[in-house]
């Protein structure tokens, strides 16, 4: 644990070379990134930290969209790193957008998994909705509803432990900080990714229900300097569904 912008933050760091930096999405931790920060560590400096009120960062103030991308820069700061290769999930990759378009001189490349824009009203309702369920009845209330919808049926069936996985991630938030969480993700706006300089990579599950292949691409096309992969038979845990995949994207990218 670090104190990272007056807050303490889980903060790991490992490897040498040009940097790294990982945000993982709503209900992730840094573990979201295992194999992947296991593998660019032999050639960079892999940086992951949990999101205040995430994982084992504790839930501190109120967090934003805004808040969480100043701690990301103040972790860059902390190890004396001037700019990093940004990889961003789901919720994420909304502060790495953030980041790259208010920070530009921060931000080498931006690595996108699962792209999202600012959610719609119906969605933003169900997202508090969600937030204030779990505040009632904790987080078993919403996990394996999760799972059924955010992972591929492949997924689940042929590999139940990545499944299960998912499940853990979820399972091992706090209930307060999972909700302020899901607050903040319904209070976002929509990030100006047409203000993104660096290169873009767009990675897509082709059975992602929350951010499906055809958003990557629209968003790709308002990104100065982009391009999309679209991973067959995964939904919308990426990092996790399919690994090898994510890992060989980031390694020919970065």
């Amino acid at each position: 644990m670090q104190q990272i912008n007056g807050k303490p933050l889980f903060v790991e760091r490992e490897g040498e070379g040009p940097a790294v930096l990982f945000v993982h999405g709503l209900g992730g931790t840094t573990n979201f990134y295992e194999p992947q920060a296991r593998a660019l560590a032999d050639g960079h400096t892999v940086i992951r930290f949990d999101l205040a009120g995430a994982g084992r960062s504790p839930l501190t103030g109120t967090p934003s969209i805004e808040s969480w991308a100043a701690d990301a820069e103040a972790i860059l700061d902390q190890f004396g790193i001037a700019a990093a290769t940004v990889v961003g999930h789901s919720m994420g990759t909304l502060i790495a957008v953030r980041l790259a378009a208010t920070r530009p001189e921060r931000v080498t490349k931006l690595a996108l998994l699962g792209a999202l824009r600012a959610q719609p009203e119906q969605a933003k309702q169900a997202t508090r909705q969600r937030a204030a369920t779990v505040r009632e009845k904790g987080m078993e209330a919403v996990a394996p509803g999760i799972v059924a919808a955010a992972t591929s049926e492949r997924t689940r069936h042929d590999h139940p432990a990545l499944a299960a996985f998912v499940r853990e991630l979820l399972f091992r938030q706090d209930p307060q900080g999972y909700a302020a969480c899901c607050e903040a993700l319904a209070n976002a706006t929509d990030p100006a990714y047409s203000r993104v300089q660096a290169p873009a990579l767009f990675i897509a599950g082709d059975q992602d229900k929350t951010s499906p292949p055809e958003l990557s691409e629209t968003l790709a096309k308002e990104t100065n300097s982009a391009s999309v992969e679209v991973i067959p038979d995964i939904g919308h845990w990426h990092a996790v569904e399919a690994a090898d995949q994510v890992t060989t994207a980031l390694r020919d990218f970065i």
